[in-house]
């Protein structure tokens, strides 16, 4: 299986090749549409500010290349709020893939939310063999609100989406990589979709 973690300069992509080579496969580190193209699974990660991340996805015209993917797509942390259409962060346009703005937690909450949440309402099989109100890890200060494709929810002030699922696109907001156990298994769902 070509597993390719998208490297465009804005993400954590070693301690996610980390986590995929613990679950027994390798995955290839690429900018190059061909290579992504051709990938059987791509993981979008994604770590820092929205606009500036967003610039380096243009850059590298990889920006119109992600909404026309194939294969399965999992986008983490910021990559998946990149899917989405609008974030309030940096005032960005995103990619449009998830139907819904990403907004800023208001003052109510200790922001950014930094550490171990629960993660329920889980609706995608890249939550088979995971229970309701399982722990995950979490560091953003935004967040997408609930929509059709929310596959799974978190409370925080507010029930937010923790994942999203439309067609062949995922995304978590929550680190699989830096999820212990459950991260582990939810990342391994997804190689085996």
């Amino acid at each position: 299986m070509k597993i390719v973690i998208i490297n465009y300069g804005a993400g954590n992509i070693q301690s996610i090749k980390f986590a995929i080579q613990r679950l027994g496969y390798e995955a290839i580190l690429s900018n190059d549409p061909k290579e992504i193209e051709s990938a059987d699974k791509v993981i979008f990660p994604g770590v820092g500010e929205a606009s500036s991340a967003m610039k380096k996805l243009k850059d590298s015209g990889l920006d119109a290349l992600v909404p026309k993917l194939k294969q399965p797509v999992l986008g983490i942390c910021l990559g998946m709020q990149l899917m989405c259409n609008h974030t309030e962060e940096g005032d960005t346009t995103g990619l449009g893939i998830f139907d819904v703005d990403v907004l800023r937690f208001d003052t109510t909450v200790k922001v950014p939310q930094i550490g171990w949440n629960q993660i329920t309402s889980l609706t995608s099989p890249l939550f088979k063999g995971i229970n309701e109100k399982e722990y995950i890890y979490l560091v953003h200060s935004y967040y997408a609100p609930l929509t059709k494709d929310t596959v799974a929810k978190t409370d925080y002030g507010i029930a937010y989406s923790t994942a999203f699922h439309k067609d062949n696109f995922y995304g978590t907001q929550f680190h699989p990589e830096k999820s212990s156990v459950v991260g582990e298994k939810i990342l391994k769902n997804f190689l085996e979709l």
